[in-house]
């Protein structure tokens, strides 16, 4: 098929674009986040990093990771992504081709030790037009590289994204079509290295810019990293399935509730007659308490002062979010020092919480059952 001058120079500005994001959009490294759980590397271009969309498919996955009660660290060089992506760490370089990932993987790998890696690459190199034919052996020694720095790990790795212009969507058809024989090829040696047909759940649709995927775009390459680590035990470790727990006022004998069920961000919690899902809280590893799996107990707009509303919000790692269980029966907040506290020293039905100077009276005392 042939293209006018004007289709030609728009898909061309598009992947000067690509390869100009990764000298404007790159971070340096930065102190990383880590809930103790197992390691993930997301690897690879600005679709990990998530150019258009920031955090990309990681909220998704993290989000999905969290709803099931899986532990995940997720690791890497990088930071970036909404409050709502609960770790913000990755190994995705915009404007990056598989070359320039091989000659910094080592580093990375020894400086996180991933127990698992999800490599998404060789997007740039059919917008680069860099010598596209040697794509494949530069992306199998890549994984060779991976697996010999960190053996025991399982690596997933990706066909890559459709793209929007005919004639690179054509090449990306052919770098896909050589994977699947180079990770039976691995598999075959005794390497721990999976498929994943990334290139089937996305259509040209799901891109905002004929490169980078939409938010919806986004789901669904979190929906199949999901699905593929899902079907290789031990990938993400084993989900923390205790049955949540029961906060109950010491003075009221009822539960903290939340009105109706709801996970709408800046609902206000409440007291009420203990019974039913909406009292169920799970405590993480990372002092949060945890409604349904993506809501956390928070102090809004990080209050620090008495008063403040204590309601849920999406997940996010943030110290409103942490919650200290004290063994006088208190429970503070990390960030403010307050006590969680029924208002008015109220007991009944429909009772608010709220953060207040702890004063040891019995409305700011609670047992979890």
């Amino acid at each position: 098929m042939r293209f006018s001058s004007r289709t030609h120079l728009r898909w061309l500005v598009a992947a000067v674009l690509a390869v100009v994001a990764g000298a404007a959009l790159q971070g340096g490294p930065v102190a990383a986040e880590s809930n103790g759980g197992v390691r993930v590397m997301p690897l690879g271009d600005s679709i990990t990093e998530g150019t258009q969309v920031p955090g990309g498919y990681r909220i998704g996955l993290w989000q999905r990771f969290t709803g099931a009660g899986y532990r995940v660290d997720l690791v890497g060089s990088q930071f970036n992504g909404p409050p709502s992506l609960g770790d913000h760490d990755h190994e995705g370089h915009p404007g990056w081709r598989i070359d320039q990932l091989d000659a910094n993987i080592v580093g990375w790998l020894r400086a996180t030790t991933p127990r698992t890696v999800l490599l998404h690459i060789g997007t740039n190199d059919i917008l680069q037009n860099y010598n596209v034919a040697g794509a494949p052996a530069r992306l199998s020694t890549l994984v060779d590289r991976i697996t010999a720095t960190v053996p025991s790990a399982d690596v997933f790795v990706a066909t890559i994204i459709p793209l929007a212009n005919a004639g690179q969507e054509a090449a990306v058809r052919a770098f896909n079509a050589t994977i699947p024989g180079m990770v039976q090829s691995k598999v075959n040696a005794g390497k721990h290295v999976h498929l994943v047909d990334m290139h089937a759940a996305l259509t040209t649709a799901d891109l905002i810019d004929g490169i980078h995927p939409t938010a919806t775009g986004y789901d669904k390459m979190a929906a199949t990293w999901y699905a593929a680590l899902r079907s290789v035990p031990g990938t993400i470790g084993e989900p923390n399935n205790a049955p949540g727990q029961r906060i109950v006022g010491t003075q009221s004998g009822r539960c903290v509730d939340v009105p109706n069920g709801t996970t709408t961000n800046g609902t206000q919690v409440q007291l009420w007659d203990c019974g039913g899902a909406n009292q169920s809280w799970t405590r993480t590893a990372g002092r949060q308490l945890s409604f349904k799996g993506t809501a956390c107990l928070d102090a809004a707009n990080h209050g620090t002062t008495s008063g403040t509303q204590v309601i849920i919000w999406t997940c996010s790692g943030q110290a409103n979010q942490q919650w200290n269980v004290n063994a006088d029966g208190t429970i503070t907040g990390v960030e403010s020092n307050l006590c969680l506290d029924a208002a008015g020293q109220a007991s009944g039905n429909g009772t608010k919480l709220v953060l207040w100077t702890c004063n040891g009276q019995p409305n700011q005392r609670w047992t979890l059952q």
